[in-house]
């Protein structure tokens, strides 16, 4: 895979970025500027990207998906609750700050406010952070890039259960934002008060990856 490739030269100085913040509960720290690695080419358009490997491994009968932080109700999740929480389904582009999309994917998932009516968050949360079974990888929203309406954490895609590459058993799908922001194989969401930064915004990235208004690297 492109992006494991790549970091494999970084040996183990990747590894810890993300986990250390992981358990202290906290996304800070300094940023270290690298470029875009190659990507394998996936079917219908897609480049699969993964920043550790192998791949995560999703095993239904001991995933969990943990949502807490700033929350009066936190959940520990198994994948059967995961799977009958209420979804929708939309239809949106899907695009890379690499300059290749992939058009009017099929998407199937749960929206934001499931997520806050089942853990009500305090009002103090600012933030959503997403963390990934593939570690070190990790994400930040603010609160209300979260809940725009086209914002989803995704159990299909096309009609079909995610597939390992696509980041099963779930995605988030930011059609706005490119899909750097989108972290697959989602294992926990945490609400917080305070801004900190992604896998690859410290390397760079910009923060706020929207669509046709960033080019990826900050300035």
């Amino acid at each position: 895979m492109g992006r494991a490739a790549f970091l494999a030269t970084l040996a183990t100085g990747a590894a810890g970025i993300f986990l250390a913040p992981r358990l202290a509960g906290a996304l800070s720290g300094v940023r270290d500027v690298i470029p875009l690695p190659s990507a394998v080419f996936g079917d219908g358009g897609w480049r699969i990207y993964n920043v550790a490997s192998p791949l995560p491994v999703f095993r239904p009968e001991s995933y969990s998906l943990t949502v807490g932080g700033l929350v009066g109700r936190p959940q520990t999740l198994a994948w059967p609750e995961v799977a009958a929480l209420a979804g929708t389904e939309q239809v949106s582009d899907f695009h890379c700050v690499t300059g290749w999309s992939v058009p009017r994917v099929r998407w199937e998932g749960i929206r934001p406010a499931t997520l806050l009516d089942l853990v009500r968050p305090r009002p103090t949360v600012r933030y959503v952070t997403f963390f990934s079974l593939e570690e070190p990888y990790a994400d930040q929203l603010s609160l209300e890039q979260f809940t725009q309406a086209d914002v989803m954490l995704a159990r299909q895609m096309d009609g079909r259960p995610l597939t390992r590459e696509h980041g099963a058993p779930l995605r988030l799908v930011i059609p706005r934002m490119y899909g750097y922001k989108g972290v697959k194989w989602v294992s926990a969401v945490r609400f917080d008060a305070e801004a900190g930064l992604g896998f690859w915004e410290r390397r760079g990235y910009d923060v706020n990856a929207w669509v046709g208004r960033s080019n990826g690297i900050s300035t």
